[in-house]
């Protein structure tokens, strides 16, 4: 029976590579089906990849470190439990002969200075990538397995040749900030022409894109590539690296807001109905051993309005808009340090109670580092809840590929005008109240569109249904 393949998986709709952070299993052992056999890095967790079939894991293609493409081979099992693969060189008939420096460009050093496959000794040091067995290896595939995708895009649109880039990452990766600290620091790029035609002079400092960049070429720049600046540091102060989760949190926080043209509208709701629906069923939900909060009505509430407001659960996707067609609703945790995003999905096929267990589990196993990257992929709609820390309002940040997150503030006690229905006389009440804000894409969503939302939100909850 022919081996069986273990590629990267595919771990969200926006992402093209994952990384190995270790494998569980090594060469030669049994694995069973749906056994763990390594860790994938992902966005904000570390999830475990089950084996597909059970047998022997006879080759490792990819070294722990190591980022790849979805799609990408990483493993071989062998399901009949054969002898695992020896990395030895292709014989020296079947090895293609180094071309002599047909490409004498600098670039080349140091790649050259890499062992080939059929150089490769056991005192060597693993490659980043095993290629497959017998497979002869180009000057293509070294620059590939010296680089990530995104790398190749970002040389490929400057017209950079990889190999001349000093690479810093694990076995002499280029690293995306290797490239471009290569460029900023003055790389030939294509679109440089030489000034043979006169410009302003004001006009000539400053045009370091070139005029005859393309408009693709510079958004895509724009959206996909994220550069902090730096700053001195001082005797007194202390310095560290960002973790993962904070890297990846501020480059997708910058990306959203240079992206989606952000407005925000705000509305006070009151509470007392929840309050009251919350105090008749606090025994029976006990009972079920089950948790609803203030935050699961409003889950619950969102999941409803939502299906009459398609735009509010859309994203711009190129000039198209895509309305979801499912209502899956991320919830932000806060991890203390961090924060992540588990997401219901389906939201609006689950009862108030459904919903309050949901969001209990998913908040658990969020701080244990215990989800899977299912349940933290295919948001629609987020809501956040800085008010559970006593804030009284917040301007959230849009999450990529949606367009609109719901804050919601602290629930509080308020005096507040209220008016008898009856006859009409006003008089002053202490209520529970909390302001509530909406943060929309303001390409595809208007203000009365979000205004209407959140107006109908403000009904459903002020009248909550006792059938919920």
């Amino acid at each position: 029976m022919a081996r069986i393949e273990v590629p990267m998986p595919q771990m969200g709709e926006s992402i093209a590579e994952g990384t190995v952070s270790k494998w569980l299993k090594l060469v030669g052992e049994a694995v069973e089906r749906d056994e763990p056999i390594l860790e994938i890095s992902t966005d904000k967790v570390d999830a475990e990849i089950p084996a597909p079939a059970a047998g022997t894991l006879v080759e490792i293609s990819v070294a722990e470190g190591e980022t790849v493409e979805v799609g990408t081979v990483v493993a071989y099992i062998d399901p009949d439990g054969g002898a695992p693969s020896v990395e030895v060189a292709p014989p020296a008939q079947e090895a293609p002969a180094e071309p002599a420096p047909v490409q004498p460009e600098p670039a080349m050093a140091a790649a050259a200075a890499a062992p080939t496959p059929a150089q490769r000794t056991s005192h060597d040091p693993a490659p980043p990538f095993i290629p497959p067995r017998g497979a002869p290896v180009g000057d293509d595939e070294r620059l590939r397995q010296r680089s990530t995708p995104v790398v190749r895009k970002i040389a490929e649109e400057h017209g950079i040749d990889i190999g001349a880039v000093p690479g810093t990452g694990h076995a002499g990766r280029v690293t995306k900030q290797d490239i471009l600290g290569f460029i900023d620091g003055g790389a030939p790029t294509p679109a440089e022409p030489p000034a043979a035609s006169p410009s302003p002079p004001a006009a000539s400092a400053s045009a370091r894109p070139a005029p005859s960049a393309a408009p693709s070429d510079l958004w895509t720049a724009f959206y996909k590539e994220v550069q902090h600046p730096e700053y001195s540091v001082r005797a007194a102060d202390h310095v560290e690296p960002m973790d993962k989760i904070r890297r990846l949190t501020a480059e997708h926080m910058v990306l959203a807001k240079r992206v989606a043209p952000h407005v925000h509208s705000f509305i006070e709701i009151d509470f007392s109905a929840i309050d009251r629906i919350r105090a008749e069923g606090k025994a029976r939900w006990a009972a079920q051993g089950a948790r609803v909060s203030y935050t699961a009505f409003v889950a619950w509430a969102v999941s409803r309005v939502l299906r009459d407001f398609p735009t509010v659960n859309s994203a711009v996707s190129g000039d198209n808009i895509i309305f979801r067609g499912n209502v899956n609703l991320g919830m932000a945790v806060d991890l203390d340090p961090g924060l992540i995003v588990p997401v219901i999905h389906d939201a609006d096929h689950l009862g108030l109670v459904g919903i309050g267990n949901k969001i209990v589990d998913l908040a658990t196993r969020a701080r244990d580092r215990k989800l899977v990257p299912s349940e933290i992929q295919g948001s629609t709609f987020s809501i956040t809840n800085p008010g559970v820390l006593g804030t009284l309002v917040g301007m959230p940040i849009i999450p990529k590929g949606t367009s609109a997150i719901l804050g919601t503030g602290a629930v509080e006690k308020r005096v507040v005008v209220v008016t008898d229905p009856k006859t009409g006389t006003d008089s002053t009440a202490i209520r529970k109240r909390a302001f509530f804000s909406l943060a929309y894409d303001h390409r595809i969503v208007d203000g009365a569109d979000a205004a209407r939302f959140l107006a109908r939100l403000k009904d459903t909850l002020e009248s909550f249904p006792e059938d919920a």
